[in-house]
């Protein structure tokens, strides 16, 4: 292990929206509704994130920032930190692949086991191979969300490109080569 914390900026948000709170509702409605939380809740939620001890040795962002109003605040926060984000990734994908891979997702809730219904379809629809208990599959993984995020995405978080490839931070990966591939290729720039 690196020691390095991955913060899933989803799973955060999915984790607040079962808190029993305003703030989990209020985050619990706005992905329904598949809308993106305000830059100002993200950024304390990433914030109150990076300072656990478990992002000491360092973390891994993944679905953040979204914005260029969230990169901006991002490095104002890690330079106030001294630690200045240093590797960014972009994963290269075609819209319709992402949509059929998001769209086919299924999962085990207490395990997070994913399966998939053309990549890795479980042995029983619908059915955890482990435990023969119910898979789900996320309200928001469904093409017409799916198409209005990747919307949003081209519009608010495609300029991130230009802006990290100009800080020099900015590492485009072909993420329609195989699982292996794409791997080998991310190990190969943190490497260097």
């Amino acid at each position: 292990s690196s020691g390095i914390n991955a913060e899933y900026g989803g799973d955060m948000l999915r984790a607040i929206a079962k808190e029993d709170s305003p703030l989990g509702k209020k985050v619990a409605d706005t992905l329904k509704a598949g809308a993106l939380v305000t830059d100002s809740l993200v950024i304390e939620i990433i914030e109150a994130n990076l300072q656990s001890d478990a992002c000491k040795l360092g973390f891994m962002l993944d679905g953040f920032p979204r914005n260029l109003v969230q990169a901006q605040k991002l490095d104002e926060y890690l330079e106030g930190q001294d630690e200045p984000l240093n590797n960014v990734v972009e994963f290269k994908v075609k819209d319709e692949i992402l949509v059929e891979r998001i769209a086919g997702r299924m999962i085990h809730q207490s395990s997070g086991r994913t399966y998939h219904e053309v990549f890795a379809p479980p042995k029983v629809p619908m059915t955890d191979d482990v435990t023969g208990e119910p898979l789900m599959k996320r309200p928001d993984d469904n093409p017409t969300i799916l198409k209005r995020r990747l919307d949003i995405y081209h519009e608010q978080t495609a300029p991130l490109i230009k802006f990290y490839k100009e800080k020099g931070i900015l590492r485009s990966i072909d993420a329609m080569q195989s699982p292996e591939k794409v791997f080998d290729e991310i190990s190969g720039h943190f490497k260097k």
